[in-house]
Order: C-alpha cells, then structure tokens, then sequence
C-alpha cells in the first residue's frame, strides 16, 4: 500500500523574472513523497500564477485521492485516469503524483527513467533562459550565461528590439525566442518574426494568446521560422489538431500531468512531424530531473528551471557547460534526497 506525505515549499528565484505577463520573484511548490515498501519516491506540483494552481489547491486536491487500491506493477493509465476525473485542472498536482509513481517504478525496477522508457541516454542541451529586463541588465544576463549554447529571451513587452540589440552586443550564439502571448496583432507579430529571421533566432515560442485561433492559423503559414505552442498547448488532446496553429510544441510536466501523458504527446507530436520542445517551469532537480529523461525525443531542451533558483533542495543530473549529464540513479536521478530537512 502507498502511504503519502506532502510539503508546501517556496522557491526563490536569483533575479526578478519578468515576462509579458508579469514579474515575479518566487515560485509555490507542493513537494511530495510516496512510500511504497522500502521504496520512495519523489515527485513536486510547481505553480506559477499564470496556470491558477496554488499550495492551497494543490494539497486539497491530494487529500481527496485514495491509495489504498494501489499496488504495484502500478498502472499508469488507470491512474492518470483516476487523477483526472477527480477534479477537473490541478495538472501541476497531478503531476506531482505521476512524477513519484515514476521514480518509484524506476527504483522497483533498479533502472534510471529513460530506460523505463526505451529511450536512450542522451547528452541535453539545454537553453538558458533569461527574462525580460533593461538592456544593461539582458547583457549581464547573456555574459553570465556564456557556458551554455543556446539561449532562450523573453520577449512581447515594449522593448522587444531594445532586449535583441542587447543580446547581440554579447553574443552571436543562437537564440530561442519566447514572446509569452505578448504580441497581439498578428500582422506585427509577422514583421517581428521577419525581422528575427535575420538575427540567428531558433525558433518563436507561443507569439500570439493561446486563443487568437485564427490570428494563429494566419500566421503559422507565413512564418519563416518555426512557431511552437505552450500556454496554446498544454494536454495530449490538443496536440491532435496543433498543426493547424504551430509548427511544433512546448512539452511541460506540469501541463501534462506528468510524464505518462508528456511522453505520449510527444509520440504523438512524432508521428505529426512536430517539432518537439522540452521546458519547464521554475522548478527543482526533481521535476527537471524527471522531464530530463524522455530529452532523447525532444528537437530542442529548455531544462532550466532548476539553474536560476537559490534554495533547490534536492541535488539530480550534472550540468556542465549548459549540457545536462543524465546520471544512472534509479528512478528519477535524485542524489540522496534528504526530505526530512526540507
């Protein structure tokens, strides 16, 4: 029988992260163990305001749920099942639940995650984001970062060009562009994209609200350079019809529910030909760690939620010179989690 335990948590963030929709400085977490024999295993919720889910909703969420009729070889798909018909939403929760059953699957078994899912071990290189700021502040950012490859700006405020001369002045390297919604007519969205076409730009991620359908349908068949869609992407139904809006799509834990779906959507984005992208909130080792594993499916990591934070509590997978070394710790990777000193 599974026994569960739940903490509230608050990740602080080193800077004051600013994207279209706003600012913040902290990141609330609901951070879970299941107990299953002599086995544990990890999993958390992070939710950021935009997605509605809070400590509150998350752990009233949890309390509803009965593990007293499962049992292992767990079955995922029952279960995910279970969780979503409990209550509608509280994905980050959900999540949370998924993750730890995954690292428990993977310690029962003795195998890291991604062989548990037939995937191979793959060297991630991952983005390092940075939000929007001052131009002084976007080339201090950009310096510190050097370490890493790729690079992920945050755009849709009202210095769009102000932040990519910054980068610029730094760095040549490429860049992922993520505009969070923020540009809202569509034929500037496309002289946005058109003029980034000529600055080294990978991709642009969600450029217009999730819901301008249309505007989306317009613009995903003029652009030159691929489109990917996050808040507009979110579970494995929408991925059925993404191609009429994106080029490809944002996969994340906690809009997923967790890994089952995500890996199910990214098959499904495969046999699209989608493109593929791996991101996260900000989030600790666990649930970077966990997204870490299906990175082998993935076009383009942003596995970075971990990095731009001062009290992660957990230690996972190395990050060298921006690239995430995926270790062969059971489960999900954690090194030696002390939960009873969280």
């Amino acid at each position: 029988m599974i026994s569960i335990e739940v903490k509230p948590y608050v990740l602080l963030k080193k800077h004051v992260f600013r994207i279209a929709g706003g600012a913040r400085t902290s990141t609330p977490l609901v951070l879970v163990r299941l107990k299953y024999n002599d086995f544990e295993g990890y999993g958390e919720a992070s939710m950021p305001p935009l997605y509605g889910e809070t400590i509150a909703s998350a752990q009233a969420f949890i309390k509803t749920l009965d593990f007293s009729t499962i049992s292992y070889p767990f079955n995922l798909e029952s279960i995910s099942e279970y969780l979503d018909c409990r209550a509608k939403g509280n994905t980050a929760a959900k999540a949370a639940i998924d993750m730890a059953l995954h690292d428990l699957i993977g310690k029962i078994e003795n195998v890291p995650l991604y062989q548990y899912f037939d995937l191979p071990k793959a060297e991630l290189k991952t983005s390092k984001t940075i939000g929007i700021d001052s131009a002084k502040i976007i080339e201090q950012r950009v310096a510190e970062a050097d370490a890493f490859q790729f690079l992920k700006i945050k755009l849709g405020g009202d210095n769009d060009e102000e932040i990519i001369k910054a980068v610029r002045h730094v760095t040549d390297k490429p860049v992922f562009v993520d505009a969070n919604q923020g540009w809202t007519n569509k034929e500037e969205a496309l002289d946005k994209i058109e003029w980034l076409e000529d600055e080294n730009i990978v991709f642009i991620e969600q450029p217009m609200p999730k819901t301008a359908y249309s505007d989306m349908e317009w613009l995903v068949s003029r652009s030159p350079l691929p489109l990917i869609g996050d808040e507009g992407i979110q579970r494995l139904e929408e991925v059925k019809t993404a191609s009429r809006f994106y080029h490809g799509i944002n996969i994340k834990l906690m809009k997923s529910t967790g890994l089952h779906e995500a890996f199910k959507m990214a098959k499904m984005a495969k046999s699209l030909n989608l493109k593929i992208m791996l991101g996260c909130m900000s989030e600790t080792s666990c649930a970077i760690g966990a997204a870490a594993h299906l990175g082998a499916m993935a076009d383009w990591i942003d596995l970075d939620g971990n990095l731009g934070v001062a009290n992660d509590p957990y230690q996972g997978h190395d990050v060298k010179n921006g690239i995430i070394h995926l270790n062969d710790t059971s489960g999900i990777g954690l090194i030696n989690p002390n939960w009873d000193n969280i």
